[in-house]
């Protein structure tokens, strides 16, 4: 079993959300991957700060591209922090009255923000899963591009919410290291390249049962991004836990809210 953390419908051939969802669903099938999150629509990177109208757009070409495959594809809503009340507007739109079971933040607002903290408790509200954009830049982050250490401050504040560190902060040991204390964060393996080592260290330092896999796709290929789990010198069962097995457990509560079979 493999469940895809992180889809991307940009990146992807095709004119409409779902063309570009059936490309995905056709990598997937060749990889042997049986669900896929998607988030962020076809032409998310226009945009850091988007204002409601655009990530508004964006969530409805997400629930557009799973509309026809419920049973192979997942969404998470896309929203801004700057915009709090729209952002709690759009989690009811797309969450409590919509198909999407979780959220996805970007790079228009850290999340040591005080507007993610109010975000955050009303998506665990939900039992919503919550995925965090984090990276390390050498040359210095994006105004409003979280590192893994401020995701470290805000699970600190709410040690009781699930969080997801995405990318792991792509320099990864720095990224493992800031999340290692914090056993409410996971971390996300996609979209980062596929170095040597990474799984065998985050499953030293966390444990199997806080790695997720991850693509990235259209950003990065399914395959070499699957390479750091499959070709990993650790046990089946924690290939099996990271693959799948952890984002299931994660989405489980959700979806049987819902009634989406798992």
């Amino acid at each position: 079993m493999i469940w895809d953390l992180h889809c991307h419908l940009n990146g992807v051939d095709g004119r409409t959300p779902e063309e570009r969802m059936a490309q995905l669903l056709e990598y997937a099938d060749r990889m042997g991957v049986d669900r896929l999150i998607v988030f962020l629509g076809m032409s998310f990177s226009r945009s850091y700060d988007p204002k409601p109208d655009d990530f508004r757009q964006q969530n409805d070409e997400v629930i557009q591209a799973i509309s026809h495959w419920m049973d192979r594809a997942l969404g998470f809503a896309y929203l801004n922090p700057n915009y709090l009340q729209e952002s709690l507007d759009e989690i009811d739109r797309c969450i409590v009255n919509g198909s999407l079971v979780g959220i996805k933040l970007w790079v228009a607002a850290r999340c040591n923000d005080q507007a993610v903290d109010t975000i955050i408790k009303r998506v665990a509200e939900l039992k919503g899963v919550i995925f965090q954009h984090t990276w390390y830049k050498v040359g210095g982050n994006l105004d409003g591009e979280s590192t893994p250490d401020e995701l470290a401050r805000l699970a600190k504040r709410h040690p009781e919410i699930p969080l997801i560190c995405g990318h792991t902060g792509g320099d990864w040991e720095r990224g493992i290291r800031a999340i290692r204390d914090c056993p409410n964060v996971s971390i996300g393996t996609g979209g980062f390249d596929p170095t040597a080592g990474i799984t065998e260290m985050a499953v030293r330092e966390l444990g199997a049962d806080r790695i997720i896999y991850g693509s990235d796709i259209g950003g990065r290929s399914v395959s070499s991004q699957l390479a750091k789990i499959t070709g990993a010198q650790i046990p089946k069962e924690s290939k099996q836990q990271i693959l799948g097995g952890n984002l299931k457990k994660m989405l489980l509560p959700i979806l049987r809210e819902k009634g989406i079979k798992p």
